[in-house]
């Protein structure tokens, strides 16, 4: 059983005598209290034993790693594009869209299909650029034509 308990901290050559006021130490820190644990050691042992008290170390300087992950560059972003072809019926297209990209709505993969098919071509996603060339390999792997190209100015 763990439970808190706050000890009050004293002089490590203060000496308890019968008598002694509940302040055992003068000066700023006469009521200073320091949360320690303790474990019992079960009923009917009668003990309990003192762990010390956990402090955290602070270095000064050393950013968190919150500031640490913000710090850090990412890649920059590639599009996964989509060209129309002649060979594959617009509802294949829109089936393997679903398939292959995570998240893909019936009506975002319907519009992308029909601006690859007005166009010539279509962005399908926006991502890093392990996931395009994996995503732009998985549409090639369906029979669809399909490309990765750099994303200026970010999404």
């Amino acid at each position: 059983m763990k439970s808190a308990i706050y000890g009050r901290i004293v002089s490590p050559n203060h000496v308890f005598k019968p008598g002694d006021t509940n302040s055992f130490c003068k000066g700023p820190y006469f009521n200073l209290y320091v949360p320690m644990a303790v474990l019992a050691t079960g009923p009917g042992n009668g003990g309990a034993l003192l762990e010390k008290p956990v402090v955290e170390k602070v270095y000064p300087g050393r950013e968190s790693e919150f500031d640490l992950k913000k710090s850090r560059k990412t890649a920059p972003p590639y599009r996964v594009i989509l060209h129309n072809d002649n060979f594959n019926k617009r509802e294949y297209v829109v089936q393997v869209l679903m398939k292959v990209i995570p998240g893909m709505t019936l009506d975002n993969a319907f519009n992308i299909m029909q601006e690859a098919h007005y166009n010539g071509l279509s962005v399908v996603i926006i991502c890093a650029q392990a996931d395009a060339e994996d995503h732009c390999m998985q549409l090639r792997g369906n029979g669809l034509l399909s490309s990765i190209e750099p994303a200026s100015g970010g999404c």
